[in-house]
């Protein structure tokens, strides 16, 4: 269903109806005290101190106590109300985008990982300020009415001054809102893209010094940088200069309405006492009006930060439902596929197969393990991809997940333990098949070098981990979930020889031997040591299938073969 930022923030007005609606009358009966402060000075000038009543002014004096006192517990309970209503709505839709954004079947948006986990922080913080603008409104317009009610009984053109001044003065300033959005849009946009262009920087950090690019990435980054920053000033400014005319003009009108009242008690019309009154009211009305005066430009920041979120959560899914046809077998054939670089592959894998796939231009070894990982959706490439004979996209997604895995190269790791890392596809693997998983993907050593063993504590992202050891564990926690498909993409690029064969004869006797040897498993690489434990080798050229064999008929028949894969 379509939301929109207009609808975000109606949504959030009415899930948060009784906190809401709660702090909204404490918060306008704060107001309503507030206003009687100076009415009530004003009184007891003309009906105490000016009689010289000692009684009346004691009664008075108690009077005046008593509202310090509401308006005090009336701020604190409402101002409670709201703020808990506000902050349960930043985490709500905080977990709005994150649930989207995690969704199996993924999200259609053009938005970056940085860009995303900016929605998800500071937009959403934003919008749920809607919670906090509402009350507002209401107890700063609740002010500007008891106030020019007071001024009408006092005087009746001072009380039109008030009346007639605020809602003139709100709209003009109305009219700033829209350039407001536009530029709190844009803000946030180019933060948004700074923020995943220093993502990306980070998580690159190692390659981008491997090949020297650290100047050149610096170099765009300052640029994305700067952007922002100016885009931020630019908002900045115009926030700025809004509140700046919207509290003079508040301040000039309290003045005027002051300085009549003046030559009002002059001339008679008023008393001392209402005198008072009209000054004090104007001193306080200044604060309301100014409320009600920057309002539209807060609010043109929640609608801002709302439009963005609404990039996210009105985004289409990336994959369809599928007609939820259950996958039989470990069957995987690819007929007349074209996909990025990939042109008409034909291929079939049979059950139990441990097949090795040589691109030998990168390019095709990442649209292929982009395509078997079932993240592109259909509309994207043509031809028709199976598992068990069920095409891909008609197939159960939770079942298409766990009847086939796609290991990429650069596997993440989170924060926790090792034991969390390994078991995060299959909690409920039991010892036994954790160890051979560990035993196969050679990160016995990863555990053993630590006296935690599995509950040593893995950082961020694994960055207490060398690279090895992170693709090791990666690798582990791929084969415990036991797929009866799998695919691994280049898995020991970052280990040394002797690793790489114990690895190679551990994916083999895992997966291939005994009870296991249903499984299939797809090796894209172009290590020799994993080539030369498959049953049969596909080669890609130009995107498309141009041999295949036996690895020794393959390096011994094929030049071009024995040029990519012999080191």
């Amino acid at each position: 269903m379509k939301t929109g930022g207009t609808a975000i923030l109606r949504r959030t007005l009415v899930r948060n109806r009784v906190r809401l609606g709660i702090g909204t009358v404490l918060v306008c009966l704060h107001q309503v005290a507030e206003t009687l402060v100076p009415i009530s000075i004003g009184v007891i000038v003309d009906r105490a101190v000016a009689t010289g009543d000692v009684f009346a002014l004691a009664v008075w004096l108690s009077a005046l106590a008593l509202l310090f006192l509401v308006l005090t517990a009336a701020w604190r309970f409402g101002a409670r109300f709201i703020v808990v209503a506000m902050q349960n709505e930043a985490h709500q839709l905080r977990m709005e985008v994150a649930h989207r954004i995690l969704d199996p079947r993924g999200v259609r948006t053009d938005l970056r990982a940085g860009e995303l986990l900016s929605v998800s922080t500071s937009d959403a913080d934003r919008a749920a300020w809607i919670a906090d603008i509402t009350p507002r409104a209401a107890a700063a317009l609740t002010a500007a009415i008891g106030s020019a009610v007071a001024l009408l009984l006092i005087d009746v053109p001072l009380g039109l001054a008030v009346l007639i001044g605020t809602p003139v003065i709100l709209g003009l300033l109305q009219l700033a809102a829209p350039l407001i959005t536009r530029r709190a849009t844009d803000q946030q946009a180019a933060v948004a893209r700074a923020s995943a262009m220093a993502t990306d920087l980070v998580s690159g950090l190692r390659p981008l010094r491997g090949i020297g690019a650290e100047v050149s990435a610096s170099r765009r980054y300052r640029t994305a940088s700067r952007d922002a920053l100016g885009a931020t000033l630019h908002t900045a400014k115009s926030s700025a200069v809004f509140a700046g005319v919207s509290m003079t003009v508040s301040a000039l009108l309290a003045v005027g309405v002051a300085g009549f009242a003046g030559w009002f008690a002059l001339e008679g019309r008023i008393t001392i006492g209402e005198l008072i009154t009209v000054v004090g009211l104007s001193q306080f009305f200044i604060e309301p009006l100014g409320v009600l005066a920057g309002l539209p430009g807060f609010l043109a920041l929640a609608r801002a930060s709302a439009d963005r979120l609404a990039l996210v959560l009105d985004a289409e899914p990336l994959l369809p439902e599928g007609s939820g046809r259950t996958l039989d077998g470990s069957e995987l054939s690819l007929s007349g596929v074209s996909y990025r670089s990939l042109s008409a592959v034909d291929l079939r894998v049979t059950p139990g197969e441990l097949l090795g796939v040589v691109a030998y231009r990168p390019q095709d070894a990442e649209a292929l393990a982009a395509l078997l990982s079932g993240q592109v959706p259909p509309d994207r490439y043509d031809g028709e991809l199976t598992v068990g004979g069920v095409r891909l996209s008609d197939a159960d997604l939770a079942q298409a997940r766990r009847a086939l895995l796609v290991e990429p190269h650069n596997g993440d790791l989170f924060s926790g333990t090792v034991a969390s890392n390994v078991t995060a596809g299959r909690p409920g693997a039991t010892a036994s098949e954790v160890q051979a998983a560990l035993s196969a993907s050679a990160a016995v050593d990863v555990v053993d070098a630590h006296p935690e063993g599995l509950d040593h504590e893995v950082a961020d992202r694994g960055s207490s981990l060398s690279g090895g050891q992170r693709q090791r564990v990666a690798l582990a926690r791929a084969l415990v979930t036991q797929s009866p498909v799998m695919v691994l993409h280049d898995p020991t690029t970052a280990v040394d020889a002797v690793t790489e064969h114990t690895i190679a004869g551990g994916i083999a006797d895992l997966r291939h031997r005994g009870s296991a040897g249903s499984q299939t498993t797809i090796l894209i690489t172009s290590s020799p040591a994993l080539l030369s434990v498959t049953d049969r080798v596909v080669v890609l050229d130009d995107g498309t299938v141009v041999g295949e064999g036996t690895h020794s008929q393959l390096a011994t028949e094929n030049a071009n073969y024995r040029q990519a894969v012999l080191r």
